[in-house]
């Protein structure tokens, strides 16, 4: 990985979204050898899917990055989470709500589809008196091959948080991460579109 291509993909990202927008460097598949291009590009802010690899990596790279966990939280894996991350883009169960301690964003299932995370529109105002420190929402549309198939997620995530006095977004992935800025997103999640060479 070139630390310079990062850093042009990351300035162009940056341009198109604008100053109000988080960008988070999805690290799932990025090695921990690898994160040191991220750092030399001057990426900000890491989002990892698996607690193990959040570990590792904050081990070796500590506070050279802001870290953010985006992957499916698990409530026995919390306590990775709440001493690594400052915050949590997926918070989903009661039982994870009881031992996550740091600031988090309720992953809401808007598609309908069984194979992804989420809690239910009308769970939301029950997680909001469930834990106290919800900053916001985070969504993933279903799979599309035109990123405009994602804007009416996008924009009922919107509503939803106006809705419930949440002012976080994180939404919009390399695929749609325009759409979603469009659409209010606070925080885009991006991997591929940033590392392509």
């Amino acid at each position: 990985m070139s630390p310079d291509r990062i850093r042009e993909n990351y300035a162009r990202i940056r341009s198109e979204v604008g100053p109000g927008v988080t960008i988070v460097a999805a690290t799932k598949y990025v090695s921990a050898d690898d994160m040191q291009a991220l750092v030399d590009a001057g990426i900000e802010v890491a989002g990892e899917n698996r607690a193990q690899d959040l570990q590792a990596k904050h081990a070796r790279y500590g506070d050279a990055l802001r870290w953010h966990f985006i992957g499916h939280l698990q409530s026995r894996k919390a306590a990775v989470v709440n001493e690594v991350c400052e915050l949590c883009h997926s918070l989903a169960s009661e039982s994870a709500a009881r031992r996550l301690e740091i600031a988090a964003l309720l992953e809401v299932n808007l598609s309908g589809e069984h194979t992804k995370s989420g809690i239910e529109p009308d769970e939301i105002e029950r997680y909001l008196e469930l834990y106290p420190d919800v900053r916001g929402l985070m969504t993933m549309p279903p799979l599309a091959d035109d990123a405009e198939a994602s804007r009416p997620y996008f924009r009922r995530l919107r509503e939803l948080a106006q809705t419930h006095g949440l002012r976080e977004l994180s939404m919009g992935t390399s695929q749609d991460y325009r759409v979603a800025a469009e659409e209010g997103a606070t925080y885009v999640r991006v991997g591929s579109i940033l590392y392509r060479e």
